[in-house]
């Protein structure tokens, strides 16, 4: 490749909207141009990133025995009402109407497709297992489009849904996309966790994410040094931080903490570690009731120690709380007494369920809210001044905590999320009747799994994890070329010309995908435009250097170059391939 035949167009500053370092590279080396809030045009170097990183995508698919199609973009919305996903997918979901006002969508994702496909064609067991995958362009309404090509609006995604006889047959297929996901994120040259997460919109029962670690990550990752546990925190067990509750030692008082309407000032005005404190968190779910009935709200109090954060995926995984919703002032009012600030377990004005986190029901002599104004009450027990409560996992996990699995204590780090595996069940063949017929002739439904990789949020996630001051550093299996031929005074020095011409030559007929800078560019601008974009091996021709016999090589990380001699250089360049 000559760069005279290709297109670059690389600029000094990046717009002032750009959000994180990957999009403001991105638009500076010209990989991508801005149509739209979270609409991005792949310019042609940035192209040749995304095909490689498809093509390695699809390499392991196919190896681990996924059979490629291609679903549609648009999707008819009766598909989406089977499984009731129209109603519930949220704001997120494009919903079109066609000319003759007929429902669609602009897919976000295709369980509902994918399983038509099955229960149309899978009639045996003998078919099975099978495995589906397709990569295309994606669409999600986002409210608030940032980070570049990591959460834009229009996305490049690999789906595959897998299909088995049983469960022992759908656990087998959820291990080949796990070891697929590894390796292919081993292939991009990744730091990344693959951690127990949230199944979210998709659903099933079992899910991990794949996580590239970088600062500035939207997740955050709890993992334990010490052993493999890793889990998004929305999911990450948190323990008990006491091993039992202390007898009681003080007498409940009801203490004046006049304007402490935060655990913070509370802690403060009283002189106590906030650690003692208990924070009041309430939910309220809608209760629908039978015909012709009113609908009735119910007040549910959650109560978490002062310096812990309530984990509301975890709360709507408990029973009957997966449709709760925070409660609204009047409702807390009409229920405690009081305005929040200083809520309280204790002479509610109406009774409700009182649900501790483990660390709290655990707790003696403790303050909480006194569901009065400036009052809170302090040395609060268990059994004596209170019920015992019901008890779960309520909170977020902090650094320091210990490991789910005894091995250690909890690290926390950021992510982002590259790839998704989920084991579904039957949450969609149920829904939409993909049966087959056993050996036995019985029909049983379809058990799926499915799995995604963000194709073009991977481009954004390697930025993230690979860039310094000059520009981006890509890995070679992904960069937009492998080696960048330099010549100084290629337009202008026949034996530089000649040198350079030949170099590219040979590099091509080596395997390497190169390219040549032959615009005849001074040294410094086109150094710095293939810092920026990225390249990982660069060789510089020069009429010095080809008296001495030698061209110049840097790797896109090293600080100075180093001379090679001209006839071994793309023999030493091979050695040096990742």
């Amino acid at each position: 490749m000559r760069v005279s035949r290709f297109f670059i167009s690389t600029q000094k500053e990046a717009p002032a909207d750009a959000d994180v370092a990957s999009q403001a590279l991105m638009l500076r080396a010209g990989m991508i141009r801005k149509l739209a809030a979270g609409l991005y045009t792949y310019m042609p170097l940035g192209l040749r990133s995304l095909r490689k990183v498809e093509a390695i995508v699809r390499e392991e698919m196919n190896r681990a025995g996924a059979i490629e199609l291609l679903m549609p973009v648009v999707q008819p919305a009766e598909l989406w009402q089977e499984t009731g996903r129209w109603e519930k997918y949220g704001p997120e979901l494009m919903r079109i109407k066609d000319r003759h006002q007929r429902d669609f969508v602009v897919q976000p994702t295709s369980e509902e497709v994918v399983t038509d496909i099955a229960r149309g064609e899978i009639s045996s067991w003998r078919q099975l297992p099978l495995n589906f995958y397709h990569i295309q362009t994606k669409f999600r309404d986002e409210r608030r489009p940032r980070f570049g090509v990591m959460r834009a609006r229009e996305f490049t995604m690999k789906d595959a849904y897998s299909f088995d006889r049983d469960y022992a047959g759908a656990q087998r297929s959820y291990q080949a996309m796990y070891q697929a996901y590894q390796r292919i994120f081993e292939r991009f040259g990744f730091e990344f966790r693959a951690v127990a997460a949230d199944t979210g919109q998709i659903g099933g029962s079992m899910s991990h994410e794949f996580h590239v670690i970088a600062d500035t990550g939207e997740d955050a990752i709890a993992y334990c040094a010490g052993s493999d546990y890793a889990a998004n925190v929305e999911l990450a067990e948190a323990l008990p931080l006491l091993d039992a509750r202390a007898p009681a030692a003080q007498a409940l008082e009801r203490t004046p903490t006049p304007g402490a309407a935060k655990c913070e000032q509370v802690a403060a005005q009283l002189g106590l570690p906030l650690q003692r404190t208990v924070k009041s968190v309430v939910m309220a779910v809608d209760r629908a009731h039978a015909a012709g009935a009113a609908a009735a709200t119910e007040l549910v109090l959650l109560l978490v120690r002062g310096d812990h954060a309530l984990n509301e995926v975890k709360v709507a995984k408990l029973p009957g709380l997966a449709d709760a919703r925070m409660a609204t002032e009047a409702e807390i009012v009409e229920w405690f007494g009081c305005r929040p600030g200083y809520l309280g377990p204790l002479g509610t004005q109406r009774p409700l369920r009182v649900i501790a986190d483990r660390t709290v029901a655990r707790m003696a002599d403790f303050v909480v809210g006194a569901n009065a104004e400036d009052f809170h009450y302090t040395g609060v027990n268990w059994g004596r001044d209170l019920p015992e409560p019901e008890v779960a996992d309520l909170r977020e996990v902090v650094a320091g905590d210990p490991s789910p699995d005894g091995r250690g204590v909890l690290s926390i780090c950021r992510g982002i999320e590259v790839g998704h595996v989920f084991y579904l069940g039957t949450k969609y063949s149920d829904a939409m009747g993909a049966t087959y017929l056993d050996d036995a002739g019985r029909s049983q439904v379809l058990e799926m799994g499915c799995y995604g990789i963000g194709i073009s949020r991977i481009l954004g996630a390697c930025i993230e994890q690979n860039h310094d001051a000059r520009g981006m550093v890509w890995p070679e299996a992904i960069a937009p070329f492998e080696v960048v031929v330099c010549p100084i005074g290629y337009d202008r020095v026949d034996a530089v010309r000649e040198a350079a011409d030949a170099l590219l030559d040979e590099l091509l007929a080596a395997g390497f995908d190169a390219v040549l800078d032959d615009r005849g560019e001074r040294p410094g601008a086109m150094f710095a435009d293939w810092e920026l974009i990225g390249v990982p091996h660069r060789l510089v021709v020069s009429e010095r250097g080809l008296k001495a016999g030698t061209v110049e090589y840097q790797h896109r990380r090293d600080i100075a170059a180093t001379a090679l001699q001209r006839d071994a250089a793309v023999a030493a360049l091979r050695e040096r391939r990742g």
